[in-house]
């Protein structure tokens, strides 16, 4: 594993989705997220996260250190234990081997990061098994996401659909077709913005260069392996990142992101936005600290 990443960074994830539900709610009956006082979508850090998670675990298919820990069907604690059986570590002899090895948590907690690149980038809680004895402790990650919001307020339309299945035998002897119906965003573009701790890397997680270019990458074509019906057209439209020449910076993350600037092509237009192609994205490069290099990607 390649040495600790040494810049601080800060970046905007700028996606967009045509006819789809990008984060339904659980508690509005999946529609997708909408700040009510603003008409703004959201998009939920988590679900950005589980479209990371399974690029790198597509692309890498389980190669060592690039597992993933949250993924889906497969128990916390199974992988906790992973930790336990290579440290030869047991619920009968834990004590013991805490009292003659007063570094034990932490090189429990370094195997962990070793091993799942989740864990190494995001952080995880690893207390998940009913005995105390099966704890890998808590890591704080360097890369930390915001919620995604729409550039401008979204319309959520719910689409009447049907269907010519029928679930039971006993509807299909009274009806030849059941309705459905699905919610979609017609257009939508969505703003993230992201921070990476180069002092988090380097103090607990080891989070490399190796792992920064395959986040980069990841971020970049998280949703090109993520297609399905209910979700529509979704794509990273552009990924912009700002360097520090430092591990502790040279700005505050405010005013990096008050630099991009999104704005509509037309604003005298009354129409709503359709494309990406309605809107301009910019750089105010003359507002960057000293310090700060800016690279777009997408």
């Amino acid at each position: 594993m390649s040495e600790p990443i040494k810049n601080r960074y800060e970046f905007v994830i700028l996606f967009d989705v045509e006819n789809g539900n990008p984060n339904g709610d659980p508690d509005a009956g999946n529609m997708p997220r909408v700040d009510p006082e603003t008409g703004l979508g959201i998009v939920t850090d988590v679900c950005l996260k589980r479209k990371i998670r399974n690029y790198v675990e597509t692309v890498r298919e389980e190669a060592e250190g690039y597992r993933i820990y949250v993924k889906d069907s497969v128990p916390l604690n199974r992988s906790d234990n992973e930790a336990y059986t290579a440290l030869d570590i047991t619920e009968k002899n834990i004590k013991e081997k805490k009292k003659a090895d007063p570094d034990l948590d932490r090189k429990i907690r370094d195997w962990m990061c070793a091993n799942f690149y989740d864990i190494r980038t995001f952080g995880a809680v690893m207390t998940t098994f009913v005995k105390a004895a099966l704890n890998c402790g808590q890591v704080r990650g360097p890369v930390q996401l915001g919620f995604a919001r729409s550039v401008e307020p979204v319309v959520p339309q719910e689409v009447t659909i049907t269907r010519v299945a029928i679930t039971t035998e006993a509807d299909a002897e009274k009806k030849g077709t059941e309705m459905g119906r699905k919610y979609i965003v017609p257009y939508g573009l969505y703003r993230c913005e992201g921070y990476i701790s180069a002092n988090l890397a380097r103090k607990t997680t080891g989070f490399s260069e190796e792992d920064l270019s395959l986040l980069w990458e990841a971020i970049l074509n998280m949703f090109e392996h993520d297609h399905s019906a209910a979700r529509g057209k979704m794509a990273v439209r552009e990924l912009i990142v700002f360097k520090h020449d430092s591990e502790l910076g040279c700005a505050p993350a405010w005013k990096l992101f008050e630099s991009v600037k999104v704005e509509r092509k037309n604003p005298d237009d009354p129409a709503p936005a359709r494309c990406y192609g309605d809107y301009a994205v910019t750089v105010d490069a003359d507002a960057l600290p000293v310090g700060i290099t800016c690279q777009r990607m997408g």
